[in-house]
């Protein structure tokens, strides 16, 4: 095994790692570990999980990341766990009363962050700071705080700090914006044909607010102005963009590689994202063989991106709280506002 991890995130199909599994991990050492639903049972069940991947690729700080933004997307909605509002319905409340809203969406932040570090998960992938429009795919909705650049900034603020805070990895999606495109890149490739002016002046807004963001996921959108033919995740001229343009000096990884916006098999797919100059492919999920296949297909990380994820570390706080009291009274808040 080498001892630098590859630029990977791997998926799992099960609660347990199999023995398969784990010895794959082993040998390939790919960088973190991402599980949904179809992983968290209870808390016991995922700590061990979590746990049991860390001693596969010898890193006791090895990232394990989920989805749990809250809504419709959150992978901790068994039994054990509190639910989380969207952020449609907390930029409801704040366009009632900002600082309320803003203070409530801190709060809840604060409670998710605590209760995903409680399990020893590193991070939810949030925020989502993509903009909404009438025109938007359904895939975005009321993950989104709006149309506003602005508004959706400074809510999206309160997600990145409260979630540094509490020690897990705020990591802003969908960069550079989802918004626009009014297909679902999970089963098309999304054309966004906005000008560039158009789009740095909204789209692009929230991320360059946010651009200290230590980490931010890669939309499988085409942007017409830019490249005509490659979704920003495998495009080395949207890269450029990123990091040029937009100023953004995070950690870049990919969305997740079985998406159909992107094309050919798995390997390639993973090939298509790191020699585009971006840090990580996203596996999430997957059968052992698609992960030797993909682990295979990728390469360790490069020093720039051990580095961008060292810096990223050095910002998170200890903040502990109680993440089911937090809950309670982000809920009494809205209860108070009288917003559903």
């Amino acid at each position: 095994m080498s001892s630098t991890p590859l630029a990977l995130f791997v998926g799992l199909p099960n609660p347990t790692l199999s023995d398969d599994e784990f010895a794959l991990f082993r040998e390939t050492n790919p960088l973190g570990l991402f599980v949904g639903r179809r992983n968290l049972r209870n808390p016991e069940q995922a700590k061990i999980l979590i746990d049991r991947f860390r001693e596969a690729v010898g890193r006791d700080d090895a990232p394990v990341f989920t989805d749990q933004e809250g809504g419709r997307v959150q992978h901790m909605d068994a039994g054990p766990w509190p639910l989380f509002r969207s952020f449609g319905q907390f930029a409801e409340l704040a366009r009632r009363d900002l600082d309320l809203g803003k203070k409530a969406m801190r709060l809840s932040t604060q409670a998710m962050g605590a209760m995903m570090s409680e399990l020893g998960l590193s991070s939810g992938c949030s925020p989502v700071l993509d903009l909404v429009f009438e025109t938007t795919s359904a895939v975005i909705g009321a993950r989104s705080f709006g149309p506003d650049p602005d508004f959706i900034a400074a809510l999206g603020r309160e997600v990145v700090d409260g979630l540094l805070e509490t020690g897990n990895m705020p990591v802003m999606k969908h960069i550079p914006g989802h918004g626009r495109a009014t297909l679902d890149s999970h089963k098309e490739r999304p054309v966004v044909d906005a000008s560039r002016e158009t789009l740095t002046a909204t789209d692009f807004k929230p991320f360059v607010a946010l651009k200290d963001t230590p980490w931010a996921m890669v939309a499988h959108v085409v942007y017409s102005a830019y490249d005509a033919e490659l979704p920003a995740s495998i495009s080395p001229i949207m890269h450029d963009v990123i990091r040029n343009d937009m100023g953004y000096d995070g950690v870049l990884i990919s969305d997740c590689i079985f998406m159909e916006s992107l094309q050919g098999t798995l390997p390639e797919r993973v090939a298509q994202v790191l020699d585009a100059g971006f840090d990580i492919a996203l596996h999430s999920h997957g059968d052992v063989k698609e992960s030797e296949a993909a682990a295979k297909a990728a390469r360790p990380l490069t020093e720039a991106a051990q580095k961008r994820i060292a810096a990223g570390k050095a910002r998170l706080g200890t903040l502990k709280i109680d993440y089911r009291a937090a809950h309670a009274e982000v809920e009494s808040m809205f209860a108070s506002a009288l917003v559903s």
